[in-house]
Protein backbone atom coordinates (compact mmCIF):
# COMPACT_ATOMS: atom_id res chain seq x y z
CA UNK A 1 0.00 0.00 0.00
CA UNK A 2 2.73 1.96 0.86
CA UNK A 3 4.84 1.52 -2.32
CA UNK A 4 1.82 2.08 -4.33
CA UNK A 5 1.35 5.40 -2.59
CA UNK A 6 4.92 6.59 -2.86
CA UNK A 7 5.17 5.77 -6.56
CA UNK A 8 1.91 7.77 -7.30
CA UNK A 9 3.68 10.99 -5.16
CA UNK A 10 7.29 10.42 -7.70
CA UNK A 11 4.65 10.30 -10.65
CA UNK A 12 2.90 13.31 -9.44
CA UNK A 13 6.60 15.43 -8.86
CA UNK A 14 7.74 13.90 -12.37
CA UNK A 15 4.81 15.30 -13.67
CA UNK A 16 5.56 18.55 -12.53
CA UNK A 17 9.10 18.85 -13.40
CA UNK A 18 8.42 17.99 -17.18
CA UNK A 19 5.00 20.72 -16.97
CA UNK A 20 7.48 23.06 -15.78
CA UNK A 21 10.56 22.46 -17.34
CA UNK A 22 9.86 24.52 -19.97
CA UNK A 23 9.44 27.38 -17.91
CA UNK A 24 12.89 26.53 -15.98
CA UNK A 25 14.92 26.59 -19.33
CA UNK A 26 13.18 29.62 -20.25
CA UNK A 27 14.54 30.96 -17.10
CA UNK A 28 17.40 30.25 -17.55
CA UNK A 29 17.98 31.38 -20.91
CA UNK A 30 16.34 34.81 -20.15
CA UNK A 31 18.61 35.14 -16.79
CA UNK A 32 21.93 34.41 -19.19
CA UNK A 33 20.85 36.77 -22.20
CA UNK A 34 20.37 39.22 -19.03
CA UNK A 35 23.66 38.44 -17.81
CA UNK A 36 25.88 38.81 -21.25
CA UNK A 37 23.93 42.05 -21.95
CA UNK A 38 24.67 43.70 -18.92
CA UNK A 39 27.88 42.57 -18.63
CA UNK A 40 28.87 43.56 -22.31
CA UNK A 41 27.15 47.45 -21.42
CA UNK A 42 29.68 47.10 -18.30
CA UNK A 43 32.62 46.38 -20.19
CA UNK A 44 31.64 48.67 -22.92
CA UNK A 45 31.25 51.36 -19.56
CA UNK A 46 34.98 50.23 -18.54
CA UNK A 47 35.97 50.91 -21.88
CA UNK A 48 34.50 53.80 -23.64
CA UNK A 49 33.39 55.94 -20.72
CA UNK A 50 35.72 57.83 -19.43
CA UNK A 51 33.53 58.91 -15.93
CA UNK A 52 34.69 55.01 -15.05
CA UNK A 53 38.13 56.68 -14.78
CA UNK A 54 36.87 59.47 -12.57
CA UNK A 55 35.40 57.10 -10.27
CA UNK A 56 39.37 56.56 -8.81
CA UNK A 57 40.04 58.72 -5.87
CA UNK A 58 43.00 59.38 -7.65
CA UNK A 59 41.70 61.04 -11.07
CA UNK A 60 39.86 63.89 -10.25
CA UNK A 61 42.90 66.37 -11.04
CA UNK A 62 44.18 64.16 -14.06
CA UNK A 63 40.61 64.09 -15.38
CA UNK A 64 40.20 68.28 -14.92
CA UNK A 65 43.59 68.34 -16.98
CA UNK A 66 42.06 66.33 -19.53
CA UNK A 67 38.69 68.02 -19.98
CA UNK A 68 40.64 71.09 -20.51
CA UNK A 69 43.11 69.51 -23.16
CA UNK A 70 43.83 68.84 -26.42
CA UNK A 71 43.03 65.15 -25.82
CA UNK A 72 39.61 65.94 -24.81
CA UNK A 73 37.72 64.66 -27.44
CA UNK A 74 39.59 61.15 -27.15
CA UNK A 75 38.33 58.73 -23.87
CA UNK A 76 41.12 58.01 -21.52
CA UNK A 77 40.97 54.28 -22.66
CA UNK A 78 42.32 55.13 -25.94
CA UNK A 79 45.62 55.60 -23.84
CA UNK A 80 45.48 54.10 -20.54
CA UNK A 81 44.70 50.73 -21.45
CA UNK A 82 44.33 47.25 -19.26
CA UNK A 83 44.35 43.78 -20.06
CA UNK A 84 42.02 41.45 -18.69
CA UNK A 85 44.67 40.06 -16.05
CA UNK A 86 45.21 43.26 -15.49
CA UNK A 87 41.66 44.37 -14.56
CA UNK A 88 40.93 41.72 -12.16
CA UNK A 89 44.52 42.21 -10.38
CA UNK A 90 43.73 46.18 -9.87
CA UNK A 91 39.68 44.80 -8.52
CA UNK A 92 41.20 42.08 -6.58
CA UNK A 93 44.18 44.64 -4.79
CA UNK A 94 41.20 47.53 -4.51
CA UNK A 95 38.47 44.47 -2.50
CA UNK A 96 41.20 43.33 -0.45
CA UNK A 97 43.35 46.24 0.37
CA UNK A 98 40.76 48.90 0.28
CA UNK A 99 43.13 50.62 -1.84
CA UNK A 100 44.95 50.52 -4.84
CA UNK A 101 48.22 51.88 -4.23
CA UNK A 102 49.91 48.34 -4.15
CA UNK A 103 49.13 47.45 -7.70
CA UNK A 104 51.55 48.27 -10.00
CA UNK A 105 49.28 50.38 -12.32
CA UNK A 106 50.97 50.71 -15.92
CA UNK A 107 48.65 52.29 -17.63
CA UNK A 108 48.38 55.52 -15.76
CA UNK A 109 51.83 57.02 -16.88
CA UNK A 110 54.17 54.04 -18.66
CA UNK A 111 51.25 52.72 -21.52
CA UNK A 112 50.01 56.21 -22.58
CA UNK A 113 54.02 56.80 -24.18
CA UNK A 114 53.84 53.36 -26.18
CA UNK A 115 50.16 54.50 -27.68
CA UNK A 116 51.02 58.00 -29.19
CA UNK A 117 52.17 56.83 -32.45
CA UNK A 118 48.83 55.17 -33.18
CA UNK A 119 47.06 58.61 -33.68
CA UNK A 120 50.53 60.64 -33.95
CA UNK A 121 51.79 58.69 -36.54
CA UNK A 122 51.95 61.90 -39.50
CA UNK A 123 53.84 64.09 -37.07
CA UNK A 124 56.09 60.86 -36.25
CA UNK A 125 56.87 60.53 -39.75
CA UNK A 126 57.61 64.23 -40.27
CA UNK A 127 61.38 64.22 -41.81
CA UNK A 128 61.45 60.60 -43.38
CA UNK A 129 63.36 61.29 -46.50
CA UNK A 130 65.22 58.16 -46.98
CA UNK A 131 66.30 55.38 -44.83
CA UNK A 132 69.46 56.64 -43.80
CA UNK A 133 68.79 60.08 -44.30
CA UNK A 134 65.88 61.85 -41.81
CA UNK A 135 65.28 65.13 -39.67
CA UNK A 136 63.20 66.37 -37.20
CA UNK A 137 60.38 63.89 -35.63
CA UNK A 138 61.63 60.51 -38.20
CA UNK A 139 65.47 61.25 -36.92
CA UNK A 140 64.82 61.23 -33.49
CA UNK A 141 62.28 58.30 -33.19
CA UNK A 142 62.74 55.85 -36.35
CA UNK A 143 66.51 56.13 -36.55
CA UNK A 144 67.83 57.42 -32.97
CA UNK A 145 64.69 55.54 -31.03
CA UNK A 146 64.42 58.10 -28.88
CA UNK A 147 61.25 57.96 -26.89
CA UNK A 148 58.02 60.61 -26.42
CA UNK A 149 57.88 61.03 -23.40
CA UNK A 150 61.92 61.85 -23.31
CA UNK A 151 61.17 65.20 -25.29
CA UNK A 152 57.75 65.95 -24.28
CA UNK A 153 56.67 67.11 -20.74
CA UNK A 154 54.73 64.68 -19.15
CA UNK A 155 52.91 66.45 -16.42
CA UNK A 156 49.19 65.23 -16.28
CA UNK A 157 47.57 65.72 -19.82
CA UNK A 158 49.81 68.26 -20.74
CA UNK A 159 52.19 67.17 -23.76
CA UNK A 160 54.10 70.66 -24.76
CA UNK A 161 57.34 70.20 -26.51
CA UNK A 162 60.43 70.60 -23.77
CA UNK A 163 62.58 73.05 -24.60
CA UNK A 164 65.28 72.28 -23.16
CA UNK A 165 65.52 68.51 -23.55
CA UNK A 166 67.34 68.48 -26.72
CA UNK A 167 70.17 70.25 -24.59
CA UNK A 168 70.59 66.72 -22.83
CA UNK A 169 71.97 65.26 -26.18
CA UNK A 170 73.34 68.30 -28.03
CA UNK A 171 75.63 69.77 -25.18
CA UNK A 172 77.69 71.49 -27.80
CA UNK A 173 74.58 73.06 -29.33
CA UNK A 174 74.69 76.48 -27.09
CA UNK A 175 72.92 79.47 -29.01
CA UNK A 176 75.50 82.67 -29.40
CA UNK A 177 74.49 86.01 -30.22
CA UNK A 178 74.01 89.29 -29.06
CA UNK A 179 69.71 88.83 -28.63
CA UNK A 180 69.95 85.33 -29.17
CA UNK A 181 71.53 83.49 -25.85
CA UNK A 182 67.48 83.01 -24.85
CA UNK A 183 66.88 81.06 -27.40
CA UNK A 184 65.57 77.44 -27.14
CA UNK A 185 66.48 75.46 -29.92
CA UNK A 186 62.89 75.28 -31.14
CA UNK A 187 62.30 78.77 -32.12
CA UNK A 188 64.69 77.91 -35.05
CA UNK A 189 64.27 73.98 -35.35
CA UNK A 190 61.09 72.94 -36.00
CA UNK A 191 59.54 69.69 -35.69
CA UNK A 192 56.34 70.12 -37.19
CA UNK A 193 57.47 72.08 -40.65
CA UNK A 194 56.33 70.10 -43.77
CA UNK A 195 59.06 71.79 -45.45
CA UNK A 196 62.61 70.20 -46.04
CA UNK A 197 64.31 72.58 -44.36
CA UNK A 198 64.77 72.11 -40.45
CA UNK A 199 65.28 76.20 -39.84
CA UNK A 200 62.72 78.06 -42.27
CA UNK A 201 63.63 81.27 -43.26
CA UNK A 202 60.70 83.06 -43.00
CA UNK A 203 61.06 82.18 -39.24
CA UNK A 204 63.95 84.46 -39.30
CA UNK A 205 62.44 87.20 -40.90
CA UNK A 206 59.53 86.82 -38.45
CA UNK A 207 62.13 88.88 -36.12
CA UNK A 208 64.78 90.68 -39.10
CA UNK A 209 61.99 92.29 -41.20
CA UNK A 210 64.77 94.67 -42.47
CA UNK A 211 66.63 92.31 -43.96
CA UNK A 212 65.88 92.53 -48.11
CA UNK A 213 63.72 89.61 -49.79
CA UNK A 214 65.11 90.35 -53.38
CA UNK A 215 68.41 90.96 -54.76
CA UNK A 216 72.18 89.48 -54.67
CA UNK A 217 72.31 85.80 -52.77
CA UNK A 218 69.22 86.66 -50.97
CA UNK A 219 68.36 83.06 -52.14
CA UNK A 220 70.36 81.60 -49.51
CA UNK A 221 69.26 80.38 -46.12
CA UNK A 222 69.77 82.57 -43.15
CA UNK A 223 71.88 79.94 -41.43
CA UNK A 224 74.48 79.24 -44.47
CA UNK A 225 76.19 82.76 -43.44
CA UNK A 226 75.09 82.98 -39.64
CA UNK A 227 75.90 80.06 -37.71
CA UNK A 228 73.85 80.47 -34.55
CA UNK A 229 75.94 77.52 -32.96
CA UNK A 230 79.15 79.01 -33.70
CA UNK A 231 80.33 82.40 -35.19
CA UNK A 232 76.74 84.12 -35.60
CA UNK A 233 78.12 87.03 -37.79
CA UNK A 234 80.33 86.17 -40.62
CA UNK A 235 83.59 87.55 -41.17
CA UNK A 236 85.66 88.45 -44.46
CA UNK A 237 87.61 84.89 -44.18
CA UNK A 238 84.39 83.39 -44.23
CA UNK A 239 82.99 84.66 -47.39
CA UNK A 240 86.49 83.73 -49.13
CA UNK A 241 86.71 80.26 -47.70
CA UNK A 242 83.40 79.28 -48.35
CA UNK A 243 81.84 80.26 -51.65
CA UNK A 244 84.15 83.83 -52.82
CA UNK A 245 87.34 81.63 -53.00
CA UNK A 246 87.90 83.51 -56.90
CA UNK A 247 87.02 87.02 -55.88
CA UNK A 248 90.19 86.77 -53.84
CA UNK A 249 92.25 87.50 -57.47
CA UNK A 250 89.19 88.99 -59.77
CA UNK A 251 90.14 92.43 -60.54
CA UNK A 252 91.73 94.87 -58.16
CA UNK A 253 90.35 92.69 -55.39
CA UNK A 254 93.86 91.23 -54.16
CA UNK A 255 95.72 94.58 -54.30
CA UNK A 256 93.02 95.76 -51.80
CA UNK A 257 92.77 93.03 -49.71
CA UNK A 258 96.99 93.43 -49.26
CA UNK A 259 95.77 96.75 -48.33
CA UNK A 260 94.31 95.17 -45.34
CA UNK A 261 90.71 95.72 -46.29
CA UNK A 262 88.09 92.78 -45.90
CA UNK A 263 85.02 91.98 -47.92
CA UNK A 264 82.67 93.70 -45.00
CA UNK A 265 84.55 96.71 -45.86
CA UNK A 266 83.15 97.40 -48.96
CA UNK A 267 80.01 95.46 -49.06
CA UNK A 268 77.40 96.01 -47.11
CA UNK A 269 75.59 93.38 -45.52
CA UNK A 270 72.76 91.83 -47.21
CA UNK A 271 73.10 94.29 -49.98
CA UNK A 272 76.51 93.38 -51.35
CA UNK A 273 76.31 95.53 -54.48
CA UNK A 274 78.83 98.42 -54.72
CA UNK A 275 77.07 100.92 -56.98
CA UNK A 276 78.26 104.20 -58.09
CA UNK A 277 76.49 106.15 -55.54
CA UNK A 278 77.62 103.74 -52.88
CA UNK A 279 81.42 104.14 -54.46
CA UNK A 280 81.51 107.92 -54.67
CA UNK A 281 81.68 107.68 -50.35
CA UNK A 282 83.29 104.85 -49.99
CA UNK A 283 86.30 105.43 -52.22
CA UNK A 284 86.86 108.81 -51.68
CA UNK A 285 88.15 107.89 -48.13
CA UNK A 286 91.03 106.45 -49.92
CA UNK A 287 91.48 107.96 -53.56
CA UNK A 288 89.52 109.56 -56.02
CA UNK A 289 85.98 108.09 -57.33
CA UNK A 290 86.75 105.65 -59.94
CA UNK A 291 83.80 103.72 -61.73
CA UNK A 292 83.13 100.77 -59.81
CA UNK A 293 82.91 98.62 -63.13
CA UNK A 294 86.96 99.15 -63.60
CA UNK A 295 87.00 97.53 -60.36
CA UNK A 296 86.79 93.83 -61.36
CA UNK A 297 89.01 94.41 -64.66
Amino acid sequence: MKTLRGKKVLDSIIKCIEEIKGFILAAVVIVAVLGIVVGHRYYRYTQDEPQYCASCHLMKEAFLEWQKGRHRDIVCQTCHQLSILEQNQLLVAYVVKADNKHFSQTHGRKKPWRNCRNCHMGEVAQGSITINKSYGHARHVFMQKIECKTCHKSTLHNFHPNEYACQKCHEDKGVHGIGMEAFSCLKCHSFSEKTLSMIPKDRCMKCHANIPGKGTMSGLLCHQCHKPHGRINPTSDTCISECHRNEAVVGQHGFHMKKGLGCLDCHKAHYWVVGKDRARTLCTKCHAFKDPMLFIY
